[in-house]
């Protein structure tokens, strides 16, 4: 459910604003009245408001002084501007000098609600536009139709409509836990509001809690003005945290206790504030070993741990490699002003059986870079990077048995030095599966099969 609305009177007529207090908190919002300018900036420097319904004509200070006042004090509140019959040429100036919107008295409650929340939707896009001026939004869609893909958007479909405000996506680096957290977002009763993404291990530590719960102007060195948090920002939508197993354990602390019943408090604010958010977390990591570890709090392991979608690698998708070969050849061919690429067959089997370490995006860079060098030419197997002619000790795949009188000896000697490798990043992990998967470069269930089949206890 999202939080009431936070309102602030100021108007000197006390009936008006007693009378008006009442039938707003009827409509459910939280209202504070007050009757001057003075006690009007008093209370913003107390307290958060969503939005001020301010009289032109006060004693002292008229409106535009307040209003003035308050962004002096670079506390961003929309304010709807209220003025009495033969005002409206001033109401209309107050617009103009930055004022969301305006009313004459007398207004129905019905106008001055619709009002309130057009001016606040305006503000919250205008908001989220200045986040995603600055960023690439990547195009929403998952591609592809194996079995295992099917299945993600069966489950996609049914978490994105459930209640759950808090969950974990779980897979390899380059899987696209990005794209399927957006998915969620696009596929939930939270789609008209903002989709807001931040990668923990992409920014500074000491900036991390600041750009997540914002900071007052001077609340640290550097802070020349307000920040608006994240959080905020995703209010009524989708927060999604990418590499949340790099959150550093100071911040964990206050993280959870956001996310148990969406409090925070600003970097260097005197006052707490809410924000109603789905919490979308993903990391590549074993979150569990990092709690043993102690490098990521139990409890927060706990909460974040009860919705849980694990991002199917490349590998495991099958002939999807091909729709994506096809969807970024296309794509890339737009970018560079050219016909897309071609693959003779002879290279798309050397795709169909390249290990992918890198997932999506390392299919997504490889076509990148065969359009740019290679534009709408034919795509045959010497004009592939170095690695894909090399034997990957590490291929998921068994391997075929040549036809050759030194094949037995040939696999012998390469059992050997796979159960070596395995050997090694067992004893590098303590004998922690997990670990020594993520050493080995290949997934939990791949060394559960190569310890079966080199006979490894």
């Amino acid at each position: 459910m999202s939080q009431k609305i936070r309102i602030l009177i100021v108007d000197d007529e006390e009936s008006f604003v007693r009378s008006l207090s009442f039938a707003l908190r009827t409509e459910g919002m939280d209202v504070t009245g007050v009757h001057s300018g003075e006690d009007a900036f008093l209370e913003v420097r107390k307290n958060q408001f969503d939005i001020i319904l301010l009289d032109l004509r006060l004693p002292g200070a008229d409106g535009m002084e307040v209003l003035n006042s308050i962004r002096n004090l670079d506390i961003d509140i929309p304010a709807i501007m209220i003025s009495a019959h033969g005002d409206t040429r001033a109401a209309v100036k107050a617009v103009k000098l930055g004022a969301a919107d305006y009313l004459s008295k007398p207004f129905e409650l019905d106008e001055l609600i619709h009002t309130i929340n057009t001016v606040l939707d305006q503000n919250q896009t205008a908001l989220e536009l200045e986040y995603h001026r600055k960023r690439d939004v990547p195009a929403n869609g998952l591609i592809g139709d194996c079995t295992v893909m099917n299945n993600l958007r069966t489950t996609i479909e049914r978490v994105a409509k459930s209640s759950a405000s808090r969950i974990l996506l779980l897979g390899e680096s380059g899987t696209g836990k990005a794209l399927v957290a957006r998915a969620i977002h696009g596929e939930s009763p939270r789609s008209s509001r903002a989709f807001i993404e931040v990668n923990c291990a992409a920014l500074p530590e000491q900036l991390i809690e600041s750009e997540l719960f914002g900071a007052e102007k001077g609340s640290y060195t550097g802070a020349h003005q307000k920040r608006t948090g994240l959080v905020k920002l995703a209010d009524g939508g989708s927060l999604f945290l990418d590499e949340i197993g790099e959150l550093p354990l100071a911040l964990q602390a206050k993280f959870l206790h956001f996310l148990e019943n969406g409090a925070y408090r600003p970097v260097g604010s005197e006052h707490s504030a809410s924000a109603d958010v789905r919490v979308i977390a993903a990391t590549n990591r074993d979150l569990a070993e990092e709690v043993r570890l102690g490098n990521f709090r139990e409890d927060l392991f706990y909460r974040l741990n009860v919705i849980t979608i694990d991002i199917p690698a490349l590998r495991e998708r099958g002939d999807d490699i091909i729709k994506l070969v096809e969807h970024f050849a296309d794509k890339q061919a737009k970018a560079e002003g050219c016909q897309p690429i071609k693959f003779a067959l002879e290279t798309v089997d050397i795709l169909l059986a390249h290990h992918w370490r890198g997932n999506v995006r390392e299919l997504k860079n490889l076509i990148e870079r065969l359009t740019i060098l290679y534009p709408a030419k034919m795509i045959y197997p010497e004009l592939l990077p170095a690695e894909f002619h090399e034997d990957e000790l590490h291929d998921e795949r068994e391997p075929h048995q040549p036809a050759s009188s030194n094949a037995p000896q040939l696999q012998d000697r390469l059992d050997t030095t796979e159960r070596t490798l395995v050997r090694d990043a067992l004893d590098q992990a303590n004998g922690h599966k997990g670990r020594a998967a993520e050493i080995l470069g290949i997934s939990r269930h791949a060394l559960k099969r190569r310890l079966q089949r080199l006979g490894l206890q």
